[in-house]
């Protein structure tokens, strides 16, 4: 699946199944929400925090793609093309630090 493809599938899904998108900062809110799940999960996977026995069960990559939908559900909202923003995204980073992670001896 395309990111313009999964943009199209999420905006078909919101307006059927959904309804209707909710507003641009109550999405934000539960961006964060859905962010923060994620975050729980790795620190008790990835860093030294203990698993909640209510965490041991959760799937990352589900809880990845609710951050995921969230953000297409968002930038559908606001006139955004993720390709485009992607690709354009990913240009700057690659002009701006075209030297720095070379030079940076934390990376070596």
């Amino acid at each position: 699946m395309t990111i313009d493809e999964a943009q199209t599938l999420v905006d078909n899904w919101i307006k059927t199944t959904g309804i209707r998108y909710f507003n641009e900062l109550t999405n934000t809110a539960i961006l964060m929400e859905e962010v923060g799940e994620v975050a729980r999960i790795m620190s008790r996977r990835y860093g030294e925090q203990s698993f909640k026995e209510s965490d041991k069960k959760v799937d990352l990559g589900d809880e990845m793609a609710d951050v995921l939908f969230v953000l297409i559900c968002l930038a559908n909202q606001t006139g955004i093309n993720l390709t485009e923003a992607l690709e354009k995204n990913l240009k700057k980073k690659s002009i701006r630090d075209a030297d720095r992670h070379k030079n940076n001896e934390k990376l070596m």
